[in-house]
């Protein structure tokens, strides 16, 4: 029988955290079916998704597979899921106990063919450690919320508002057939996620409710700025890879182009960003790289993007400019909360 929800957990050595995750989602009951996938995890990880699948069959389900990093394991969930959504967990963070119920109360809702939508999409909560204000984002200010709706209703997103992993509920046929494929051994794909599909997204519905606490305070989490400098070739890649995968000219309504080519410009300009912080000639270098395969490979792409404002502030010359840019951007970081 078809679940209303599934829900992959891509789990690697989670066995000091995961536990949260999973019994956030149990309350579901029989409608959410919960795929622990394991990805090659060396530790206690394993015999956890096995215990759970134990105690909640029908319910739970462990999958074990060889590691192949975060987006293999959010592709395996894919291809395992049978709910009619579709939703990806991280291991160390978990949904919220009060929302949940009205999340699912709205998925009955869009069951029937008819007014099945391809993406709901909810707010969701920084859950960093230690902190006394948590940064929530909400998206009321340019969707319609308790309803279905078009692209061409939608308002224009701010700074930092885009639709992220953490509040893409979508519906899994529509997720399958629209080709998105996750690299191996590659982070950052969360953004490859929600941005490939998005050219099929035609109904979507907005429930204004905090769902995703996305937590942050671990030190290797692969937001963190140090972390991602370290990483900055798998950003380059996926970097490179949304700009390939999707033909912005084609994208139709309107809206829907303006949002992608700005969600786009955002990841080009943390790629360019954290590679002019690192300081060193190898990443200046491969900034100048990028920017030159934008022009070879995507020159009306590149033309868009270099003439918009943030194309031209990131060509700024010479030592003052970089040091304008970065102290912008740590600006924008404590503002926005991001990284």
């Amino acid at each position: 029988m078809e679940k209303l929800l599934s829900v992959a957990i891509p789990s690697y050595n989670s066995e000091d955290y995961m536990r949260h995750a999973v019994e956030s989602l149990l309350p579901g009951g029989e409608a959410v079916e919960i795929l622990i996938v394991d990805d090659g995890s060396k530790d206690g990880t394993g015999a956890i998704a096995d215990e759970y699948e134990r105690k909640y069959p029908g319910i739970v389900r462990a999958l074990h597979k060889e590691n192949g990093g975060h987006g293999d394991a959010v592709m395996c969930g894919l291809a395992e899921a049978t709910g009619l959504y579709f939703k990806v967990v991280d291991s160390d963070d978990w949904v919220d106990e009060a929302a949940y119920p009205h999340v699912l109360e709205t998925l009955r809702k869009l069951t029937e063919p008819e007014r099945q939508v391809d993406l709901l999409i909810c707010d969701y909560i920084y859950d960093k450690a230690g902190a006394e204000h948590k940064r929530v984002i909400r998206y009321n200010n340019c969707l319609p919320a308790g309803r279905t709706f078009t692209w061409n209703e939608a308002g224009r997103f701010r700074v930092g508002q885009y639709i992220l992993m953490h509040s893409a509920i979508y519906r899994t046929r529509m997720l399958r057939e629209s080709g998105m494929q996750l690299p191996k051994h590659t982070f950052y794909v969360d953004n490859l996620y929600v941005y490939v599909p998005m050219v099929k997204v035609k109904k979507l519905y907005y429930l204004d409710e905090v769902f995703y606490h996305y937590f942050i305070g671990r030190d290797d989490q692969s937001v963190h700025e140090e972390v991602m400098i370290r990483r900055i070739d798998q950003q380059l890649r996926v970097n490179r890879m949304m700009a390939e995968a999707v033909d912005l000219e084609a994208v139709e309504p309107d809206a829907k182009r303006r949002y992608m080519l700005n969600y786009l410009e955002i990841i080009t300009t943390v790629s360019t960003v954290m590679l002019l912080r690192s300081g060193t000639q190898e990443n200046l270098a491969k900034k100048d790289e990028l920017w030159e395969w934008l022009k070879e490979e995507k020159p009306s792409l590149y033309r868009t993007l270099r003439r918009r404002a943030l194309g031209r502030f990131l060509h700024l010359p010479g030592r003052a400019g970089r040091r304008l840019i970065c102290r912008v951007y740590s600006l924008a970081q404590r503002k926005y909360g991001f990284n």
